[in-house]
């Protein structure tokens, strides 16, 4: 976890404040963005006030590029895209996210705050993911592209959902992915996939052959300007 969750589970967020401390005097003084549980990679922490208020605004301001390389099920047509679908809290499989519709935003005029929770009926969300096909490649016999994503807005599962929504979950994705818990295909109806979707025997596979392994993503890279040194990095 990149913070204590409600157990008492180890965080990276303890770990960096043990070793190093804040001017604060407080761990979560230090956050500025987390990964989700299952993505390995770079994650950045303020040991200063300032710093943490410019990387919040840096943040903010979409002033930050993050990359993700990621294993997705299937062989990606295209040697680079970008996916601009808004997401929304997930008012039948909850708290999970999904691509809002026209169709999803009428059905939550029905629902009550009080039964579903604030949250639920916020607005949707804009969102981009941008991706390059670095390889298409082979995994035990099973087709999978590695792709360099990047997430542009930097919502709650971007990248899970948008992946799902052009039919390539991500390997090894148990909420998103092949019979996850989450709507199959990032909510959308399988009319609307495009036409080099991976089939879902396809996923199928891959599901089987990565049962019980980490989710295939990874924060590659970070980059931004120092708030304090105004350094590039």
């Amino acid at each position: 976890l990149t913070i204590p969750g409600k157990e008492v589970n180890p965080s990276l967020n303890q770990a960096v404040f043990d070793r190093f401390g804040s001017e604060s005097g407080r761990m979560d003084k230090m956050v500025v963005h987390r990964l989700g549980m299952d993505t390995s990679g770079l994650v950045v922490f303020a040991r200063t006030n300032a710093a943490l208020r410019g990387m919040n605004s840096l943040f903010r301001t979409r002033k930050v590029t993050r990359k993700y390389e990621a294993l997705v099920c299937g062989h990606v047509a295209q040697d680079s895209g970008s996916v601009d679908l808004p997401l929304m809290r997930d008012y039948e499989y909850p708290p999970y996210m999904r691509v809002s519709t026209d169709e999803h935003q009428r059905a939550l005029i029905a629902l009550n705050q009080e039964e579903v929770g604030k949250k639920i009926l916020e607005s949707p969300k804009e969102s981009q993911t941008e991706y390059v096909v670095v390889s298409r490649e082979d995994m035990d016999g099973n087709d999978v592209s590695r792709l360099t994503l990047t997430s542009i807005s930097g919502r709650t599962h971007q990248l899970n959902v948008h992946c799902a929504a052009i039919g390539h979950p991500i390997v090894g994705d148990t909420v998103y992915g092949f019979e996850g818990e989450a709507a199959a295909n990032g909510g959308l109806d399988e009319s609307a996939l495009p036409e080099d979707k991976a089939s879902a025997e396809l996923q199928q596979a891959i599901a089987s052959a990565s049962a019980g392994k980490p989710m295939c993503v990874h924060a590659k890279s970070i980059s931004f300007r120092h708030p304090v040194t105004k350094e590039d990095l």
